[in-house]
């Protein structure tokens, strides 16, 4: 974990928020090539959910909403933590995971703890400017709610009929006690959520397809499948809405953790908004002539976990040449750099015909220039970030019209005509 920590600092993929102030516990921050892979993981997700079918539409719900969607959720009620705090170092902990020997974990003394309380996880707000109970209202602790509640207004006017879906990236909020892990868990997250909509009498069998199917996405996109599974939770693991609830967990560093969970939400969250909002939020089947509210099945995934995840799975080091080569083996789909273009060195008939290469490929492809250092040097950069080709050019190339392109994982190389670079790595290269 300590590698992908400094590599990801080092190298521009995440540092540490509000850094120059000494930072802000459990906030990260994307940096050029961090910002990058994030929005491949998510594009790769919303192609797959959203782009690919033709039974699945998109939302972007506002962050701030009704504070009633929240009393309806449960969330005011019931989203809580059990605290207690350590009466000689005053720090803070979840009761539940507190050791066994009772001891603090922060200063080791024994029995020292308060009567566990009732945290709610919600961050409070105000809306206008009065400060009082009035304008009271939360950054949301979760995407899903925000479809929920327009769920009407898009069957109507997507013309969708159960089983469909609504799908939706957007930040979320949570006050962490006890956060870690690196990006992991932290209190500003994104989610990737799907909300789908099936008949009452169906729910089970797509709850069983989207585990499939969820589990089919993570190793297509190149977890390996000893580094994955999937874990059903026990009946006293479920919550009070949920008729059955399985995690997709990857085997991280300190151990197996959720990476993205899929729950079989029931009738629960459309019966309590139609409640507290006096809509009907009921589903008319015309062609078997019943009226009914639509089960939900939500695969709700993480963006942050995702791009870790990904990054960890991806990290390797191997020996060449009696020096070790660290490399990102990432699907080319999430690679944050596509093609680096290379000219051999700076020299002045070199650069040209370098960047007018790096010119053809940039509305094709993202990528980077680099004629900075030895190309050895330039190579072993990008294998550590993750670029899948380098494309090379030498002075043979003011000749023969024609580059060498360099594959990262097998290091192979091949001479390509630069008339025909951008197809070469277009047919390499997919979206």
């Amino acid at each position: 974990m300590d590698r992908i920590v400094n590599l990801a600092k080092r190298r521009g993929f995440v540092f540490p928020s509000s850094e120059i102030y000494g930072g802000f516990r459990s906030t990260w921050d994307y940096g050029p090539l961090g910002v990058l892979l994030k929005r491949n993981v998510k594009e790769a997700w919303w192609r797959a959910m959203v782009q690919n079918r033709d039974d699945v539409v998109g939302l972007d719900a506002a962050i701030l909403m009704a504070p009633k969607v929240w009393e309806a959720s449960g969330h005011v009620a019931t989203f809580t933590d059990p605290l207690v705090d350590c009466k000689n170092c005053k720090e803070r902990f979840r009761e539940d995971q507190l050791p066994a020997s009772g001891a603090c974990p922060n200063c080791g003394a024994k029995d020292s703890f308060t009567d566990a309380r009732n945290f709610n996880l919600m961050f409070k707000t105000y809306v206008g400017p009065v400060e009082d109970d009035a304008s009271v209202a939360f950054l949301r602790p979760e995407t899903a709610q925000g479809i929920f509640v327009n769920f009407a207004s898009v069957q109507t006017t997507s013309r969708k009929k159960p089983p469909f879906g609504i799908a939706q990236i957007g930040k979320a909020f949570r006050n962490e006690i006890t956060p870690g892990n690196f990006t992991f868990r932290t209190r500003v997250f994104e989610q990737m959520e799907l909300e789908y909509f099936v008949p009452p009498d169906e729910g089970q069998r797509w709850f069983e397809y989207w585990c499939e199917e969820r589990m089919r996405w993570y190793l297509d996109h190149g977890i390996p499948s000893d580094m994955l599974k999937l874990r059903q939770h026990d009946p006293d693991e479920l919550s009070h809405y949920s008729t059955g609830t399985a995690d997709i967990e990857f085997l991280y560093p300190w151990g197996w953790g959720e990476l993205e969970g899929i729950a079989n939400r029931t009738d629960f969250d459309l019966t309590k908004h139609g409640e507290f909002s006096g809509k009907d939020l009921s589903y008319f089947d015309q062609e078997n002539n019943r009226r009914y509210v639509p089960h939900v099945i939500e695969p709700s995934a993480g963006a942050d976990r995702g791009t870790l995840a990904f990054l960890l799975a991806a990290y390797s080091e191997e020996e060449v040449r009696g020096e070790k080569r660290v490399l990102l083996r990432l699907d080319p789909r999430l690679a944050p750099i596509k093609v680096a273009v290379l000219p051999l060195s700076k020299h002045e008939k070199l650069s040209p015909v370098a960047r007018d290469v790096a010119g053809a490929l940039r509305p094709v492809f993202q990528i980077d220039y680099d004629e900075a250092g030895a190309i050895g040097r330039r190579y072993r950069r990008h294998d550590e970030i993750g670029t899948p080709y380098c494309v090379t050019v030498d002075f043979d190339s003011l000749d023969d019209k024609a580059v060498t392109v360099r594959e990262r994982d097998s290091m192979a190389q091949e001479r390509v005509s630069i008339d025909q670079l951008v197809s070469y790595l277009g047919d390499r290269l997919p979206r």
